[in-house]
């Protein structure tokens, strides 16, 4: 794989500083993160870190960034990757781009409840209702959000600083993920812009586009979960502990290699003339998926319970990684991709 050429590259691995026994509380977490984040949007900003558009030529310099984040942090790059993935959707939909002080979040999951509706008025969009998991619910100032209009679900930019918008105490409870902040939000009355038409943000390719990077921060966090395993064989050389190890490598090197051509297929084809965006969206997530979860057995299997109960790092890396695997819909993509397969005319 190629490396990012970014300054997290160099820092992918380095541990954040945490207090002694705060790393895995929601608030402490929900605050360390947030301080990151900014500090990585500021640095998007400047210009001194850079996440490349899908379909732009350099999908695979994208796709290293967010995995090299992810190997930082998955809590950041959660946060990190809505902001980039917001960036995207704006330029693909001709919206305004974010502005150098702004941090954006897409809060675009429609789970079973009450959801939220658009209302056209006089004075423009409003929306109301209770919108799930949203990253960054405290630290984004501006989100994309999806909400049911009487013409269909659209998407909508909104500013998250008013008292229109607030999230739900107590509907975060995670230990794995915490620090990603994701809450329910109470939507009352508040305006917003709409960004492109009915249903065109789950239309356009890069929606599929934008799975694969979710898959590459995926890869960045079973990265790091595979450290101890690694350290564990370098330090004593022991045949079961070897053969996790090679598991765990030709796994997660089929993985990277995966990621790499779906970036030069994207690059090929940004805007899905051929049709394959799904079916390749589809596959690259259930392997990858399927890869990390390898991983994480691997590693608990190899290294025992003292890495989990020892190395705060290690139990946050693996909470957090169990968490946002939860990402893939399991059998249900894994049903869809079998009928693509089967039935390829419903592709098109």
């Amino acid at each position: 794989m190629h490396e990012a050429s970014t300054p997290l590259a160099a820092d992918a691995t380095r541990p954040t500083d945490l207090d002694e026994d705060s790393g895995l509380r929601p608030g402490a977490a929900r605050r360390e993160v947030a301080q990151q984040f900014a500090s990585v949007v500021s640095d998007i900003a400047s210009g001194a870190l850079e996440f490349p558009l899908p379909g732009s030529g350099r999908t695979s310099q994208r796709f290293a960034a967010l995995r090299a984040v992810a190997q930082r942090d998955l809590c950041l790059a959660r946060l990190v990757e809505g902001h980039v993935d917001a960036t995207a959707i704006l330029t693909e939909l001709g919206g305004t781009a974010p502005g150098p002080a702004e941090r954006w979040g897409v809060w675009a999951a429609e789970p079973p409840g009450e959801g939220v509706t658009a209302t056209r008025t006089e004075a423009g969009w409003r929306l109301e209702g209770l919108k799930q998991y949203c990253s960054g619910a405290h630290s984004c100032t501006h989100a994309l959000v999806t909400a049911t209009a009487d013409d269909g679900r659209r998407l909508f930019a909104i500013s998250t600083g008013g008292p229109e918008c607030h999230p739900v105490p107590g509907t975060w409870q995670a230990i794995g993920m915490a620090g990603s902040d994701t809450p329910d939000v109470r939507i009352t009355d508040l305006p917003a812009v709409p960004v492109g038409g009915v249903e065109a943000y789950v239309r356009r390719p890069g929606f599929q586009h934008g799975g694969i990077g979710v898959a590459a921060c995926w890869y960045g966090g079973a990265l790091a979960v595979t450290e101890p395993l690694r350290s564990a064989a370098h330090r004593a050389p022991d045949p079961h502990t070897d053969a996790h190890l090679g598991a765990v490598d030709m796994k997660l090197h089929a993985a990277g290699a995966l990621l790499e051509q779906a970036a030069a297929e994207i690059d090929q084809d940004p805007l899905d003339r051929g049709g394959a965006a799904r079916l390749r969206s589809l596959r690259v997530r259930a392997f990858i998926e399927e890869a990390c979860s390898a991983a994480l057995s691997h590693v608990g299997r190899a290294t025992g319970a003292g890495p989990l109960c020892r190395d705060l790092r290690h139990a946050r890396n693996v909470a957090d990684l169990s968490i946002y695997l939860r990402q893939h819909h399991a059998e249900h993509n894994l049903a869809e991709l079998g009928g693509l397969v089967a039935r390829p005319e419903d592709n098109r």
